[in-house]
């Protein structure tokens, strides 16, 4: 017994064990039968079991239920083929016959045709699904090497720019980092701090643009379309670096503002976050124009046609100005809540009512400074509550709405990473 279950447990363990040997051949199908969508290839040699029709079963037992049976007897159980069932109705029967004292009797139950079908049906699309995801992995498995050759020459020819592409997104998004973290400093950020990083950011955008000085690639920041028809990846390598770098020219604006409002409170600290917010939005409009300049010299190819060019060019700009109309109204409505001076979520308490309150900010747990009541009648100190709408909309304590779902803000220093590309 002991060896059994020593040998048992030995299979086990290597069935689990991933076949590494089996992955450098095949790969794929190696994945898929480790993860239990494919049985592996021992089980499944054929997939689909042919069905035997012809079986028959006979059993008897003598002596049954001895421990405070009912009924003594002998039992007979017999399954009748199809073949012995000429000129009856279709399936198998069970005959059951027993003797004894308890008045035995006899019974037959018939096993219908149709579950038999479903179950034959359902293991046979089972058995299909397998095939067929074990064909598709073979096919993958004999595409695969060549892709990857074909990968790697892509990559050769475009060691540069892969390399630039993967080092200013990387920088871009450490920076954003670094300006989120300066920001939530509030008053205990280092002026030193701010003026270095400043000086980093903006060192990084123009080495970017003097390596690249003979490559058109500062000529979209001016709206100008490149002098040649650049090839397609080249294009997206021009857009992708000009959308990095202006979103990095922008965290260094979003730095100096930093400095500016280093000492703000109350009031000053919610004017620091609207104007971020301002300038992100900002941003995002200026890099909806930025790819136009790339696409309509890209788009604006002669040896397609005039009509042809002329017809896409004109259908770009279409969907280009349609997609900007949602920038404007957003940036509409940043400049908007930039010039209204009241809060859009509260009022000044007076004194009356920071008593009755109990002058203790439910946020910071100290004396409330500049409180504000919130239209949910609570009360809270002007720093918090301002630092605390600028993510969420409702109340700290009831989850009441309080803040309107104009815009998002941007008053965190966030920027938006994602590529726009077209």
């Amino acid at each position: 017994m002991e060896t059994a279950a020593t040998t048992n447990s030995d299979t086990s363990s290597l069935t689990t064990s991933f076949p590494v040997v089996r992955f450098l051949q095949a790969p794929v199908t190696t994945i898929f039968e480790y993860s239990g969508f494919l049985r592996p290839r021992s089980e499944s040699e054929s997939l689909i079991p042919q069905h035997n029709n012809n079986n028959h079963f006979n059993s008897s037992d003598s002596g049954a239920n001895g421990n405070g049976g009912n009924s003594e007897g002998d039992v007979s159980i017999r399954i009748m083929s199809d073949g012995e069932l000429e000129g009856e109705s279709g399936g198998e029967s069970v005959v059951l016959s027993g003797d004894g004292g308890g008045g035995g009797g006899e019974r037959e139950m018939a096993d219908s045709s149709d579950v038999d079908g479903r179950s034959g049906n359902n293991s046979d699309s089972s058995n299909q699904h397998r095939y067929d995801l074990q064909q598709v992995s073979r096919w993958i498995e004999q595409i695969l090497p060549f892709s990857l050759l074909l990968i790697v020459v892509f990559i050769r020819q475009h060691l540069q720019g892969f390399f630039v592409t993967i080092y200013v997104t990387a920088f871009m998004y450490k920076s954003n980092d670094i300006l989120r973290k300066q920001t939530a400093l509030k008053g205990e950020r280092r002026l030193s701090v701010l003026i270095g990083y400043s000086m980093i950011f903006m060192l990084h955008v123009v080495g970017v643009y003097w390596w690249y000085q003979n490559d058109d690639l500062s000529y979209p920041l001016f709206m100008v379309p490149p002098k040649t028809i650049p090839p397609f990846w080249h294009a997206i390598f021009i857009i992708i670096v000009n959308d990095t770098m202006v979103r990095q020219a922008a965290m260094t604006f979003k730095l100096v503002l930093l400095m500016y409002y280093k000492n703000g409170r109350g009031h000053n600290f919610r004017r620091q976050g609207q104007m971020l917010t301002l300038v992100e939005y900002a941003l995002l409009l200026y890099r909806a124009f930025l790819p136009a300049p790339v696409w309509y010299r890209f788009f604006l190819n002669k040896e397609y046609g005039s009509l042809f060019s002329s017809l896409i060019t004109g259908l770009y700009l279409t969907f280009k100005l349609t997609s900007v109309v949602g920038k404007v109204g957003s940036f509409y409505a940043a400049l908007k809540a930039l010039s209204r001076k009241e809060m859009h979520y509260g009022s000044h308490a007076t004194p009356e009512q920071v008593s009755e309150a109990g002058d203790m900010c439910a946020i910071c747990q100290e004396k409330m400074q500049a409180p504000i009541l919130l239209c949910c009648n609570h009360i809270f100190c002007e720093d918090c509550v301002s630092e605390w709408f600028e993510r969420e909309r409702t109340c700290p304590l009831c989850r009441a709405l309080v803040r309107p779902a104009d815009i998002r803000s941007f008053g965190d220093g966030s920027t938006s990473l994602f590529f726009r590309l077209f």
